[in-house]
């Protein structure tokens, strides 16, 4: 068995959870040659939909995801990683998750985490 690409046109998201606390960190997607990658490294390797290209996870950052547990849904064509985020951020933007927003019932949009890195000292060197 394996994931069904086919179904997503050669992608398939990935839901990232935080190993031990449960907590979502980002949605991602995979092509197979990410899948294969991830499966190879024990961390999490990406596709990337704007690029066009595979990415490491942390590649460039250091905010690396070691992959503890892989789960794959019902249908085979929606995969969770469940990992161990090393230096505390998943997010490029610089919080913990990638969902920092809270959308209120008034319809606001309010970030409510504090960033565990600023992203122009990581990504502007």
């Amino acid at each position: 068995m394996k994931p069904d690409f086919d179904k997503g046109n050669g992608l398939l998201p990935v839901i990232v959870q935080e190993w031990d606390t449960g907590e979502v960190l980002m949605l991602a997607y995979s092509d197979q040659q990410a899948w294969e990658k991830s499966l190879e490294t024990g961390e999490a390797h990406f596709y990337s939909r704007s690029r066009k290209s595979i990415w490491h996870k942390g590649g460039t950052s250091g905010h690396v995801q070691r992959i503890r547990e892989i789960r794959i849904d019902c249908d085979y064509d929606t995969i969770l990683f469940m990992v161990e985020q090393v230096g505390g951020a998943a997010c490029h933007k610089g919080y913990k998750s990638c969902f920092f927003t809270r959308v209120e019932k008034d319809g606001r949009f309010l970030e409510h985490a504090a960033k565990v890195f600023d992203p122009k000292e990581v990504y502007n060197k």
